[in-house]
């Protein structure tokens, strides 16, 4: 997962259930565990809090913050709302920090113009964009917000990367990187379901030919994050060069000396459908609009600041004491004729040496196995998103917990793309993992996913849950987990009886309870 850190979100408090000898039907006893949920987990997580949570809400609810919904569903539930709240029924809702903020804070900054862009939302993307600008041009203007820039405190403590090896086989299309950290000295310590921060550099390449493109020194001093250092290191250490805001955009098409560069700038910045160059990186611009050459710190300071990324923790403690491991999807792309990396993944995989420490942190969760070590547990997690999964796994293991574990898993091609296959084999021979059911999307006439195996095993994933059982989501927000959450539903309508709303309801009332916990990005 890729994210900053915001605070962390309190754990839920207990809440009673009916008991499965009640003399009530599934839906019954599912509109009173709803209800009760309500009583007793007023300030919980709701459904499709992310790793990243934001704090709890004091006594006011927010309907549209379920990312499984629709954006212009979650408008409708905002209509009337004052402008802060319609702002963050624009947002992706899933509180995943890529934006420096979490959905509620991130449109707060906006509403009191603390923050000036609406192209921070990277999940909702230009849909999101769109939505907020017309929001905001409909409102009065924010006054101007009074901030002097703070001098930036480095952000964690040097860690150092051990290796990084391929888990996905020869042929596969896809590069995913199982990747050691270690934590020798640096006095981080996590449990299963945590996730590590890691501040990583821009590509020494790019950085080398937007200093080109600029025509600048690379030595000369500039200020990025509220100290004076010299353009190389701040283009490589400081400003975010991959993801330019739409304020570097609005600043170049004032800038821009050729009309027809200025008009294609200010497309660009209302995220106009077909405006060319489309994700577009720094260097994308400065080469596509010669003319568009504002002031260097002008230019600098319009830049966002180069975040740490946030991935879910595939390993144990228990397991691997003194480090940590990932499960990294590397991120590389061919795009108008020339390579673009992921920040983080590619500096992860390629360029890291143990020699060359990076800043780190550990996210502390909510994302967590039960207290109960018999509680049965139902994962989700195809792709990467098998990372934290690996980790409870291996925590059960180390520690003998005999409580039953269903995993899906799944990706494109079983002889390529099955992560972490030998230790999973292991698991479910052992006993450790009970159950574990597949899906591959390109091995027959048919594309199979996680939830397609979901609808396929719903009367034993009823009874698990009417057994108690927690169930965990990681992995892709956008597609993924949206279906998961709707084969979550079709079981409950299915196998329990019970009408669309009320599987919507007993969905809520699983996640007041902590049995559904979502890891989304």
């Amino acid at each position: 997962m890729n994210a900053v850190i915001p605070p962390a979100f309190p754990g839920p408090p207990p809440t009673p259930l009916i008991p499965d000898s009640a003399p009530f039907s599934p839906a019954q006893r599912a509109w009173l565990n709803g209800f009760l949920a309500g009583l007793y987990g007023g300030a919980a997580t709701a459904a499709g809090s992310s790793i990243a949570a934001m704090p709890a809400p004091a006594a006011e609810d927010f309907p549209w913050h379920d990312p499984a919904l629709d954006l212009e569903e979650r408008l409708r539930l905002a209509e009337g709302h004052a402008l802060p709240r319609r702002l963050m029924a624009a947002m992706a809702q899933l509180d995943c920090g890529q934006c420096g903020y979490v959905c509620q804070t991130y449109a707060e900054a906006l509403a009191n113009g603390a923050e000036a862009s609406a192209a921070l939302c990277v999940p909702g993307a230009k849909a999101t964009q769109k939505a907020l600008k017309a929001i905001l041009a409909e409102a009065p203007a924010a006054p101007a917000p009074v901030a002097a820039p703070a001098a930036a405190k480095p952000r964690g403590v040097p860690v150092r990367v051990l290796s990084a090896t391929r888990l996905t086989a020869a042929g596969s299309e896809k590069d995913v990187r199982h990747v050691v950290i270690d934590l020798e000295g640096s006095g981080l310590t996590y449990e299963p379901g945590d996730s590590l921060s890691l501040a990583c550099l821009n590509d020494p390449a790019l950085v080398e030919a937007v200093i080109a493109a600029l025509h600048a020194d690379a030595g000369a001093p500039v200020r990025a994050g509220g100290a004076e250092i010299p353009l190389r290191t701040a283009l490589t250490e400081a400003l975010d060069i991959a993801r330019p805001l739409d304020r570097t955009l609005d600043l170049l098409a004032g800038a821009a000396a050729h009309a027809p560069h200025a008009a294609a700038l200010r497309a660009l910045a209302d995220g106009d459908d077909g405006a060319e160059p489309d994700a577009a990186d720094l260097l994308d611009l400065l080469q596509a609009f010669p003319s568009a050459r504002p002031p260097l710190q002008a230019l600098l300071d319009s830049l966002p600041a180069l975040k740490p990324r946030l991935y879910s923790i595939a390993s144990s403690p228990l397991a691997a004491p003194g480090r940590v491991e990932l499960c990294v999807g590397v991120v590389r792309e061919t795009r108008r004729g020339r390579p673009r990396d992921g920040v983080a993944s590619c500096h992860l995989a390629f360029r890291a040496r143990p020699e060359t420490p990076l800043r780190g942190g550990i996210q502390v969760s909510h994302f967590r196995l039960p207290a109960d070590p018999v509680t049965p547990v139902i994962m989700v997690g195809p792709g990467t998103g098998i990372a934290p999964f690996r980790a409870f796994l291996q925590h059960r293991a180390a520690r003998g917990e005999g409580g039953r574990s269903w995993l899906f898993f799944g990706d494109r091609r079983s002889a390529t793309d099955f992560l972490f296959h030998d230790e999973i084999e292991a698991w479910r021979k052992g006993g450790t993992l009970s159950r574990l059911s597949l899906a591959w999307s390109r091995d027959g006439t048919r594309k199979d996913y996680v939830q397609h195996r979901m609808a396929e095993e719903a009367a034993d994933l009823w009874r698990w849950l009417q057994d108690g059982a927690h169930f965990y989501v990681c992995g892709d927000a956008s597609r993924m987990a949206k279906d998961v959450d709707a084969a979550l539903r079709g079981v409950a309508q299915s196998e329990g009886g019970m009408s669309a709303d009320q599987a919507r309801d007993w969905i809520v009332a699983l996640a007041r309870q902590g049995r559904y916990q979502r890891d989304v990005y």
